[in-house]
């Protein structure tokens, strides 16, 4: 049995490289910036993961999306079919600023979900109110868009409870025509 032998100098670097994150700075402007108004614009269908704290897969899903925008308002109307059989909705009312910036709220955000963009990638952070197994918890979703090309949208979420990690959302957008419905995929 190997034992490992850990000083605070190693667990002070751990913490400090753990907590280091990808910024949306990193992320250069180009041509055609991902705008989630122009692609989240009509019907688009996802396929996910959902992964525990250790990246075990938990749960699979698929879901379709619906997006009708007037102006800078829009709604995202999203229908969950997760591979276990249940069955469940949200709905975004969005809100694209002036300066770009989006708020968005939904049945089961707690306040106001903040979202930037640059370049190819899009930061989405917000409160969700998360049931499991009958207890409800209120955790931070740090969720990360990546436009592939016009039509493929790659997602990773962190969820995270006190600053800790505890689940992982991994998704693929697609939009091309014609759309896919979950119906036969989970």
């Amino acid at each position: 049995m190997i034992k490992y032998k850990y000083t605070p100098l190693t667990v002070a670097a751990c913490l400090l490289i753990s907590s280091c994150s990808a910024n949306l700075t990193d992320y250069q402007p180009q041509a055609n910036n991902f705008d989630i108004k122009e692609y989240f614009n009509g019907p688009v269908t996802a396929w996910g993961t959902i992964q525990d704290g250790s990246n075990k897969v938990t749960r699979r899903f698929c879901v379709e999306l619906d997006g009708k925008w007037d102006g800078n308002n829009g709604v995202l109307a999203e229908k969950f079919y997760f591979n276990d059989g249940e069955i469940s909705y949200r709905n975004w009312n969005l809100v694209k600023q002036e300066d770009g910036i989006y708020q968005g709220n939904a049945e089961d955000v707690i306040g106001t979900a903040i979202g930037k963009h640059q370049g190819f990638a899009f930061q989405f952070n917000y409160t969700l109110r998360l049931p499991v197994d009958g207890t409800t918890y209120d955790v931070s979703m740090d969720d990360w868009m990546y436009q592939i090309d016009q039509y493929r949208v790659m997602n990773k979420t962190a969820i995270s409870k006190f600053g800790f990690n505890v689940a992982n959302v991994t998704l693929f957008f697609d939009k091309e025509s014609p759309v896919k419905t979950c119906a036969s995929d989970i």
